[in-house]
């Protein structure tokens, strides 16, 4: 298989995977991802959160107010602006995450248990570092 088409099987590959695994999911899509941003990167504004999600700020505002008005996330101003709020993931905010993501990692783990064998197991868990380096390479870029 030639470069390119490996290129295109992977991602569409992937994108199924990760469509596929969303559908366990109890939480819209927007919001596991602020919450995600929060807990990986730490305080954020809304427009960061736009803009990592590729979204409008309106789009992302909806989101973040949903998530205040269930004190999933908090708002404090902003140390060098005034003007601006930085978001922050409250200990609600952080179980609801954690719970999100135990279900997902246990319907996947269970998908892996009953469709692959014990050595496609261990081929997948050796193809990890690969994926993982090539999403570093691709996020340097």
């Amino acid at each position: 298989m030639d470069d390119r088409r490996l290129a295109e099987e992977l991602r569409l590959t992937i994108g199924e995977l990760v469509r596929t695994v969303r559908t366990a999911d109890t939480m819209p899509p927007g919001e596991a991802a602020v919450l995600g941003y929060l807990d990986r990167g730490g305080p954020l504004t809304t427009a960061e959160i736009a803009q990592q999600r590729g979204v409008s700020h309106q789009s992302a505002a909806k989101t973040v107010k949903d998530l205040l008005a269930r004190n999933l996330v908090r708002a404090e101003a902003h140390p060098g602006d005034g003007r601006k709020l930085l978001l922050h993931l409250t200990p609600a905010g952080h179980d609801r995450l954690a719970e999100e993501r135990r279900r997902r990692a246990d319907w996947l783990g269970a998908a892996i248990n009953d469709a692959l064998s014990s050595d496609e197991r261990r081929t997948l868990e050796a193809a990890l570092p690969l994926l993982s380096r090539l999403s570093t390479h691709l996020h340097g870029r």
